[in-house]
């Protein structure tokens, strides 16, 4: 039988991604038989000759019901303790059920960090090939017991996003407890579900909010941007429910389809735009900003105008137009003390007062993505 979705029932490479809401009951306690039913899912898929990358919340969902609590706890250090304790006993939840159907699985904890640290991005890169090559499932999660920022990180939607690319995935598939994106509140009779974006014209009028489950920290709003994320990447991506998994992986016409909308950049360029975070800002001239955006030049002390933080060489830093708007982001040569000297002077100049060793460009169009939309 032909599928709507050839692209999604021909993946080789999956990522799939499950929120804490579709793991573990109301009260966080893990819920057995929809860990076993998601199993049976992606197992059947793999015994199928695909490979899957699984990306599961729920560490802290988990560890919320051994610590009497019923709610996802504020205070940062209780939410460290209960992921833990609820790492521990999901990750031996997926060992078991995997097993079932004899595969072995390998848990990689990752932070916010290790995707800003390109050696930390690396080495993560490396070890998921490495784990598909040996046939193994690998787990991959928010490593939420010494992370602070990494929390917040979007209930690790754009995390699976990133993912999907670092292991160059076909496909990522984000499973919610909602069946698809709608132009509102799905519970209102207004609103209208969305079974394809194509482009940015079909989210205008969106109303994605901010909030999610009781137990998560995700909403519709991060799905959306870890779909823009993958897609940008060239990766399809859909979005559903738990309960339509199978019917998903098999390319049926359920949920949220989003339609790649750009080549696949290099892993540099994805790290730069969507793994890093801005370390500092330099203001830009205009016609700086239009060389970077327009052209794709590299960035010259004289189109700089001032700069802002505290950064070193070799950070990534934001780049802002007259009106403070972030047209790109790159890794900068020098320390954010030594630029005001450099700001308006040409590098012929600079080589001729200072020295060779600064006639080089701020930031090289190699280690220089622009950003569009700006973030």
């Amino acid at each position: 039988m032909h599928t709507l979705r050839p692209a999604l029932a021909g993946a080789r490479r999956i990522v799939v991604k499950a929120g804490s809401s579709s793991l573990t009951t109301p009260q966080g306690a893990i819920d057995g038989d929809r860990i076993d039913a998601l199993v049976d899912v992606l197992a059947g898929r793999r015994k199928a000759g695909g490979e899957i990358v699984f990306v599961s919340s729920g560490a802290i969902a988990a560890g919320l019901g051994p610590l009497g609590l019923t709610r996802r706890p504020k205070d940062l250090a209780i939410q460290q303790a209960a992921a833990s304790i609820g790492q521990g006993l999901l990750v031996a939840r997926y060992t078991s059920s995997f097993q079932r159907y004899g595969l072995g699985v390998g848990q990689v904890l990752l932070t916010a960090d290790d995707m800003i640290r390109r050696a930390h991005h690396n080495n993560a890169q490396r070890t998921l090939l490495a784990l598909l090559r040996l046939g193994t499932v690998p787990i991959v999660n928010e490593n939420d017991t010494v992370a602070t920022d990494e929390i917040r990180f979007g209930d690790n939607d754009r995390l699976a996003a990133l993912v999907a690319h670092l292991v160059r995935a076909d496909a990522l598939v984000l499973l919610s407890d909602v069946d698809a994106l709608y132009t509102g509140d799905p519970r209102l009779p207004e609103s209208r579900k969305i079974s394809d974006v194509r482009s940015e014209a079909d989210l205008a009028g969106v109303r994605t909010g901010s909030a999610g489950s009781k137990v998560g920290t995700g909403g519709m709003v991060t799905k959306v941007e870890a779909a823009r994320i993958a897609t940008g990447a060239g990766v399809h991506t859909v979005l559903t429910d738990v309960s339509a998994a199978e019917q998903a992986l098999a390319g049926e016409p359920v949920g949220t389809y989003f339609h790649p909308s750009g080549q696949r950049p290099s892993t540099r360029h994805l790290w730069l735009a969507h793994a890093t975070t801005g370390q500092g800002r330099l203001i830009l001239d205009e016609g700086a900003v239009h060389a970077i955006v327009t052209r794709r030049k590299s960035l010259l002390p004289a189109g700089v105008t001032g700069v802002h933080g505290d950064f070193a060489a070799g950070d990534p830093v934001d780049l802002c137009g007259q009106d403070g708007r972030t047209v790109a982001r790159g890794l900068v040569h020098y320390d954010a003390s030594e630029i005001p000297d450099l700001m308006g002077r040409s590098t012929r100049w600079l080589a001729r007062e200072l020295g060779p060793e600064y006639e080089r460009e701020i930031i090289h169009r190699d280690d220089l993505v622009v950003l569009d939309p700006p973030r």
